[in-house]
């Protein structure tokens, strides 16, 4: 690795971040893997569609030189939001990365962008598929659940990819690997009750995700198939990483938390429009970044409060 890259990389690691340099010869690659298992069948269409068709492959307008990706990978936990309603009270997770996506890639890529600019180069902003990105990038190990793992942060973590002008002088791009720890372990699939972590093929059956699911807008409801007790978060799941040994220490960090009384708990389930909301229930929406996913909390808390009990 080139002086430079140690200078770049060092500073990331003493954040406690992961970070790999792969040439940007390989975005080709990114782009042909994912549509060859669309054309292969191993992707349902419609998950496709929704989750994978918006990644941009070609190089940014505004760095048109770029010559290197550089991801990272950045220590999240889990956040919380408390609601009550009929006097019943219940805490209920997001995974990592719900709250302050974008506000964190932002952090990370100015940083990045800093450290480069010190040198004499420049980044610009990926519209990539950054799990594949990462593993490729030998950055991460996929687990059985096709959740990238990264040492001393397990699942926990969210993945920040930017193009850069720094030439890549030492290329770490690899075959996808799977963790050790997996190939005779087989508690993720076990605890997945939608069978989106199969026995026959590795690839996830993304399709059958509870993330899937609950992500999609408020207009679609759960399918029938999917049992209602099945659901473990306010949006997204969490039930193969806590299943996970490798996710042992990481699964109990608790970052941001909020607590809606039952009266902000009613407005939410009512589907009431955040313009009139209390300022003080908009603060802990925005807090949480749950403002975004306003629209399906009715339909998501609705599985954790139903109006008939």
């Amino acid at each position: 690795m080139n002086p430079v890259d140690n200078q770049l990389l060092r500073p990331l690691g003493e954040r406690g971040y992961g970070a790999r340099v792969v040439s940007v010869e390989h975005v080709s690659a990114l782009r042909a893997e994912i549509e060859g298992r669309l054309r292969q069948g191993e992707l349902d269409p419609e998950f496709y569609q929704i989750r994978l068709e918006w990644f941009k492959f070609r190089l940014p307008e505004d760095l048109p030189d770029a010559q290197s990706l550089i991801v990272v990978a950045i220590p999240r936990p889990s956040t919380q939001a408390t609601f009550t309603w009929n006097k019943r009270r219940r805490s209920l997770l997001l995974p990592p990365t719900y709250t302050a996506y974008d506000g964190i890639a932002q952090q990370v890529g100015e940083f990045v962008g800093a450290l480069l600019k010190k040198k004499g180069y420049r980044a610009a902003k990926t519209d990539l598929p950054l799990k594949l990105l990462a593993a490729r990038s030998g950055l991460t190990q996929y687990g059985r659940n096709n959740i990238g793992y990264v040492p001393g942060m397990g699942s926990f973590l969210q993945l920040v990819a930017v193009y850069s002008d720094l030439p890549c002088a030492k290329d770490t791009w690899q075959e996808p690997e799977m963790m050790p720890a997996c190939e005779k372990c087989q508690l993720c699939r076990k605890a997945c009750p939608t069978g989106a972590i199969p026995s026959d093929r590795f690839l996830l059956r993304a399709e059958r995700c509870i993330v899937f699911h609950n992500e999609r807008p408020a207009n679609v409801p759960f399918p029938a198939w999917m049992n209602p007790a099945w659901h473990n978060c306010l949006v997204g799941c969490l039930r193969c990483q806590r299943a996970c040994p490798v996710d042992k220490q990481f699964i109990g960090g608790i970052g941001e938390q909020e607590e809606f009384s039952e009266k902000e708990t009613t407005l939410l389930l009512n589907g009431v429009p955040r313009e009139k909301l209390p300022a003080e229930t908009v603060r802990k929406l925005d807090h949480l970044s749950l403002t975004e996913y306003l629209e399906v909390l009715p339909r998501n808390l609705g599985v954790f409060f139903p109006k008939s009990t």
